[in-house]
Formats: C-alpha cells, structure tokens, sequence
C-alpha cells in the first residue's frame, strides 16, 4: 500500500497551490471498496473509497465522459462531534484544477473550493458538502445523515439536509443478497437526490443517469433504478393536486410589463386567456376584464410566453414542478434513460405527474471508451426494427 501515515498527513493539510498530477493521486489500499460508474451505455470509470489505519477516510476516482477526464483523490477525517473536520481534494476536472480544502480550528470553519472560499464560526455541529471530488465524500454525508436520529443534519457552508426513506427492495443472489434502502435527500438541490444504502447504514450506491455501484452488483443498476424512479413517482399525483389549478372560467393578468410580439416589452398591459388561448391584449385601460375571470394583478410584475429549456436532461418526477416554477412550459430532452422517458410521459399523459411538455430524443453513439452516458449504444449500422423506440411528446 503507497498510502503511508506521512502521505495521509500531507493529504490533509495540504493547500493545493499548484494541480496534483494524476500520478501523484492517491492509490487505492489492497482492501478498498471498489465502485463500477455507469450508465445505461456501460461503464465510464472506477471509484473506490477506504479508511486508513489512522482514521484518515480516503477516496479516489477515474471516469472519462465522452473523452472528457476526471481524475481525483479525497482525503478526510472526522472529527470529535462526528463531522467531517478536514477535507482535502486533488486532482483534474474538464474544468481544471479539482483542488479544495475544508477544515476546522480554533472554533472557525474554513473552506476553498473552484467556485467559493469563505469561513464562518463553528459552533454547532455542521457537516460540510464538497463542491467536488469522489463518491467517497457524497456517502460520508448519507451515512452521518443517515445515522441521525431525525436523519437530518446541518451542512456548511449553509443549510440543511434531510432525509426519507422511499423503498426497501432485496437485491443481488447467494452471498451477495442483501436489502438495500432508497432515501429522497432534500437540502442539496433544486429535486430530491436520491441515495441508497445498506442494512446496516452504510453508503451502498447513487443511482442517476451516471450512477456510482459497488463492484459486482452492475446487473442491478437498472432494478435499482426502476424501484427508485417508482418510488418518487409515488409522490407526483399528490403534488398535481396540491398545485395544479384549472379555471372555470376566463383568468386575466392585470397591468403588467408584457413580452409582446417576440421582439419587446409594452408596460401597462392586460391579458385574458380563456380555454388556453389568449383572447385579448392590449393597453389596460382599453381591456375590458370579462365577468367572473379570475384576476392576478400584476403591477410591478413581468409576464412573459412560457419558456423553453433547449438543453434539459430530465432527471426525475420532481423535475416537472421545478421546471414550471422556473417558467419553462417546454423542454427538448436530449438524451436520457429511454425507458424512464418512457414512464414519465405516460403519467404526464395520465395527469399524475405535473411537468412541462417534453421533447425527448434518443442519444445514440458508438462503444468505446469515450461513449457518452445514458446513450443507446449502436453496434450495427442499423438495429432491429424490434429494437426501435418510439417516443412521442411527454
């Protein structure tokens, strides 16, 4: 093993000034836990994470993404109150130098990342959420959250994350069956990310378009998914019925700053739509407000035309209602798990699922090394007709 306890040491106080080279990165100890990054186009790279016999809890991971590399190392440690206390990442990026730095002294938290750097007092118990670096740090944080009583947990540099179990499912034959459990972490990003863990509260696998899997159990990526896509599609007919709205009637938008005819705004607007169409606008104190329309008043407001989103992997159920907040009515979906696309446009059509209307495409490319993630992989000039997939508009 060529991680010593001097190496360790170095890792962790380290500052990063200058980019580590790859062959400088960290090598995996001979009993570290091996993870298959993947897609449903195959493998993209390899992640393992391990402790050393000094507590030092290591991480390191090689992926290539359509001839894009990341190559990068972690070193962490925790501490006394059961957080992260020091964090170190090395290594390479598409974007460059992966370097950040976490640590905690002297009551003060301090942290430096490629897109922030800051400090702040450190007087309650806060786990802090890496920029970048290995699965290794992102199942830190599950298992500490996790293990939590309220599994929730405190996060530097700011908020909270917490958690939910979404589905227990048995996964895996002979030695190597074990039950595995979904989690739906809230606090992290704009949607739920969902994380799966073991029986006994360890990190198991993330689950996603690039999905991180322990060595051995890839054959059950795609039941993982399934269960996991079920699962939070349980919680979309609530939230239909909770946030979607339909007039009876006419609904007008009052004295607002519109975006007329594609090329500018007109101030002092009023527009009235009924049954989906716009059937008036104009100055508003020309507009005529028909009787019993339902009124936003919009002074001081901006109404636009609903917006697209050209580019918009769609990741999950939630990603519907987060979309719409946003303004986006359409998304063109360039790629993606065809089957899950599948399913979603299905409960969108069904109306149990509150989305923008999705234009979903089939992203094919060849096997390699460099293929891209969730791509349909072409190994003849032409496939089966059986083979062909169908989509229509989500």
């Amino acid at each position: 093993m060529r991680i010593t306890i001097v190496l360790a040491a170095v890792v962790l106080v380290q500052t990063a000034a200058a980019q580590t080279p790859v062959a400088a990165l960290a090598t995996p100890a001979s009993y570290a836990q091996h993870f298959t990054v993947m897609s449903t186009a195959g493998k993209h790279g390899e992640s393992t994470r391990w402790t050393t016999p000094e507590g030092v809890r290591m991480g390191r991971e090689s992926i290539v993404l359509r001839g894009q590399v990341f190559e990068l190392d972690s070193a962490s440690h925790v501490g006394a109150d059961g957080m992260l206390d020091r964090v170190t990442v090395r290594g390479v990026t598409p974007n460059g130098d992966a370097a950040e730095t976490f640590n905690i002294g002297g009551g003060t938290a301090t942290w430096k990342s490629p897109v922030d750097g800051s400090s702040a007092p450190y007087k309650a118990p806060a786990m802090y959420v890496a920029f970048g670096g290995p699965v290794d740090l992102v199942a830190d944080l599950a298992e500490r959250l996790i293990a939590s009583p309220d599994k929730s947990v405190a996060l530097l540099p700011a908020g909270r994350a917490h958690a939910e179990l979404l589905t227990t499912i048995s996964i895996g034959s002979g030695a190597g069956k074990k039950q595995v459990m979904a989690y739906a972490v809230m606090g992290l990003s704009n949607t739920p990310m969902p994380v799966w863990m073991d029986g006994s509260g360890k990190f198991f696998a993330v689950i996603s378009p690039l999905s991180w899997i322990p060595a051995g159990y890839e054959a059950d990526e795609p039941v993982l998914q399934k269960a996991q896509d079920e699962a939070l599609a349980k919680r979309s007919p609530a939230m239909v019925r909770s946030l979607l709205k339909t007039p009876s009637g006419p609904v007008a938008f009052t004295h607002v700053r519109a975006f007329l005819g594609g090329d500018h705004f007109a101030e002092e607007q009023t527009v009235v739509v009924a049954k989906g169409l716009i059937t008036q606008i104009g100055p508003s104190a020309s507009i005529t407000v028909p009787a019993g329309a339902q009124v936003f008043e919009g002074k001081g407001k901006t109404l636009v035309p609903g917006l697209w989103d050209a580019h918009m992997h769609f990741a999950d159920d939630a990603s519907g209602p987060m979309l719409l907040s946003l303004g986006i009515t359409s998304a063109r979906d360039p790629g993606n798990d065809d089957a899950l696309t599948q399913a979603r446009a299905a409960r969108r059509a069904k109306g149990d699922l509150l989305s923008p209307r999705v234009y979903p495409s089939v992203l094919i490319d060849g096997k390699g090394p460099n293929m891209a993630q969730v791509a349909s992989v072409a190994t003849t000039p032409g496939p089966p007709t059986s083979q062909r997939r169908k989509f229509s508009a989500a």
